[in-house]
């Protein structure tokens, strides 16, 4: 099975919502264009495992959307594992390496406990990246990992 971008979010400058967006560009240095969050200010990009949402969905008997998880990036088809540590992912001219594990956000604590603590397991709540070459990106796009 092909690994495909499914979607692409960005925090909105009030803090309060995650915009879905179509494209998007990618930027060395500050991430996400236009996302407003604590990763884009470091230059990162939080990546979500469409499988591993679902699984935690399922496991907790939620219907959360994706955007409640507050990721910039969901990919279809690969879940990651530890052993994906400082593997890089190529989304068309993009290049992002993985840098750590994400942390759970803390608004799905105080809102969904069981989804903040079921994420927590395996890995499932996604990879933090370093954008290591700017680029535009789209909903469809198809992902090569490599390393």
């Amino acid at each position: 099975m092909k690994i495909k971008l499914h979607s692409i979010a960005r925090q909105n400058l009030d803090a309060a919502e995650m915009e879905e967006l179509f494209a998007g560009r990618v930027i060395v240095g500050q991430g996400l264009k236009g996302d407003h969050s604590p990763v884009a200010r470091k230059g990162e990009v939080v990546v979500l495992s469409k499988e591993s949402w679902m699984k935690v969905c399922h496991e907790t008997e939620s219907e959360l959307p994706w955007l409640a998880h507050g990721a910039n990036l969901l990919i279809k088809g690969f879940e990651f594992l530890p052993t994906d540590l400082g593997r890089s992912l190529r989304i068309g001219e993009v290049e992002l390496e993985i840098i750590r594990e994400t942390d759970p956000c803390h608004h799905l604590q105080e809102q969904t406990p069981e989804v903040f603590e079921v994420l927590q397991l395996g890995w499932r709540s996604g990879v933090v990246c370093k954008v290591l070459r700017s680029g535009s990106i789209q909903s469809g796009d198809i992902i090569d990992i490599i390393g």
